[in-house]
């Protein structure tokens, strides 16, 4: 299944894969990468790493800062992750073309990247 079948489908993505860490080792850094494809238009995957465990909220907010869909709401242990998201708000509607922020935010940390949506 690709990780961009599922909007919902989150993916801890193995350490053996190019050089996101080592096999016993967290990710040295907090990141929040730019999504891809970007402009998207039926789905696009968003990657972090944490470089500890924490509660994690990954958000997508409109540009009038109305929350639009929560991808990610848990604890989860450190690691490197991606997260689909198919265009669908949390009513299960598609969101209109347009431009979009998602936030990541940990207990210690945060960070926020703009996507495009082209229907």
């Amino acid at each position: 299944m690709s990780v961009l079948a599922n909007a919902r489908h989150i993916v801890r993505l193995p350490a053996s894969l190019g050089n996101l860490c080592s096999a016993e080792a967290s990710p040295p850094k907090f990141v929040l990468s730019q999504n891809y494809p970007n402009p998207f238009n039926g789905g696009t995957a968003i990657s972090y790493d944490l470089p500890r465990s924490s509660r994690v909220k990954l958000v997508v907010y409109n540009v009038a800062g109305e929350s639009i869909a929560v991808l990610v709401d848990k604890e989860q242990p450190a690691g490197s992750y991606a997260v689909a998201w198919d265009g669908l708000d949390r009513a299960g509607r598609r969101a209109a073309s347009g431009v979009y922020f998602y936030r990541l935010q940990t207990g210690y940390a945060s960070s926020v990247r703009k996507l495009v949506l082209v229907r």
